[in-house]
């Protein structure tokens, strides 16, 4: 099975709206059409159609062979809730309650999947959009909102659910989380370490070092990759001239690229690299080829350098839609009926809420922390700027007393 042709992308050349739409669909369809032809899209792993069918896959099968009705049910939960968590911040920064926020629309089967493949004694080292890997890993979504409300540095201890704190330094995880897994296997554990970065972090030099040092000694880590096309706003083709799974090649280790919308693949395959890690293989490189639907941050305009026909293309293959239409052709007692989707939908709504209520709850952080922090013994330069800052905190209430 072959995934679809990334053929270069005609920008939107007007601001006035569709009508300034420069579109060259002619082109891209006759480039996806000769790759079809010629066969040089790479192959990926999938399980679920874009329909919602199951077929069948004889190396990946095994992983999700046991999977019960109820744990389909889950991961459908899963994504349902994540979505609509991200959609209440997306919201909330737009309201003003947010200075910024990382929406992963379009990735949750990517996350959910690689997510509930990993055991509690696995660690995790996300960048700054891996809501549903936090979800998974038993983190509060609230807890995800403060360090992007600005009133703390992350919100969670990474000791207590194995998930270190969001990265904003792109590609830097990785290297954090090789480090880790090299530590991990001199200790003689046998768990896995896994690090999520997209099609971007893909040229930054740390994750070119990280995939040196983990091939070199061996280390137990799984470098999952969110191909979601778009580098903020530069294409995957002006990335790489080879799809970004063969990288793993030169560097002396498997890699393969999963479906990234279909949530049982991505469960497959990413249980596939965390056993070869545990079983002391050494890396894997996981290419999850997926789609941002949404902008890349809230500060971006994705309408400036995509289409809208390349949108409603992805849209097709949703990931929840997918999964959806699989429970729906179950039949049996076990699987699923209305009530299942009504609950859920009680369900989501609640959180909606309950994310509203606790970010404006948030109390706003202590003013004078960040002096603390800079030296473990003090520092007469610091004690200089506390004071300067004191009084001009000071001055505000001067004025108001007025």
């Amino acid at each position: 099975m072959t995934v679809e042709s990334t053929a270069p992308r005609t920008p939107r050349r007007s601001a006035a709206g569709k009508a300034g739409t420069t579109r060259k669909t002619g082109t891209r369809a006759a480039a996806a059409a000769e790759k079809k032809k010629t066969g040089t899209d790479p192959e990926l792993v999938q399980l679920l159609t874009p329909e919602g069918e199951r077929v069948a896959n004889a190396e990946y099968d095994k992983y999700v062979a046991d999977i019960t009705p109820e744990q389909l049910r889950g991961l459908y939960r899963d994504m349902v809730l994540t979505r609509r968590f991200d959609a209440e911040a997306t919201a909330l920064q737009r309201q003003g309650e947010l200075g910024l926020w990382a929406s992963l629309l379009g990735q949750e089967a990517a996350q959910i999947g690689s997510g509930r493949a990993l055991r509690d004694d696995d660690y995790v080292f996300p960048t700054y959009r891996e809501h549903g890997v936090a979800w998974c890993r038993g983190v509060d979504p609230t807890n995800l909102l403060g360090m992007f409300r600005g009133v703390n540095n992350g919100g969670w201890d990474p000791n207590s659910n194995n998930f270190h704190l969001y990265t904003i330094v792109i590609g830097a995880q990785t290297l954090h989380a090789t480090g880790y897994a090299m530590g991990i296997a001199k200790d003689g554990a046998d768990s896995a370490v896994i690090a999520y970065f997209g099609d971007g972090a893909s040229s930054q030099g740390d994750v070119a070092e990280s995939f040196t040092f983990s091939a070199v000694y061996n280390a137990p880590v799984v470098f999952f990759c969110q191909n979601n096309q778009w580098a903020i706003s530069e294409p995957t083709e002006k990335q790489t001239r080879v799809p970004l799974y063969q990288r793993a090649q030169g560097f002396g280790f498997p890699g393969v690229r999963v479906d990234g919308n279909d949530v049982l693949a991505c469960l497959a395959v990413t249980k596939w690299a965390l056993e070869r890690a545990r079983a002391g293989e050494g890396p894997t490189l996981v290419e999850a080829y997926t789609y941002r639907m949404g902008a890349h941050t809230t500060s971006d305009d994705p309408t400036r350098y995509r289409l809208d026909d390349e949108r409603a293309a992805w849209e097709a293959k949703d990931p929840i839609l997918r999964l959806r239409a699989h429970l729906l052709t179950q039949t049996g007692p076990n699987h699923t009926d209305e009530g299942f989707f009504q609950e859920l939908e009680a369900e989501s709504e609640a959180l909606g809420r309950r994310v509203r209520e606790a970010v404006r709850a948030m109390p706003d952080p202590d003013r004078f922390a960040i002096f603390e922090n800079a030296y473990a013994d003090g520092h007469a330069l610091v004690d200089e700027e506390r004071a300067q800052f004191a009084a001009y905190q000071a001055s505000f209430t001067d004025a108001e007393g007025v």
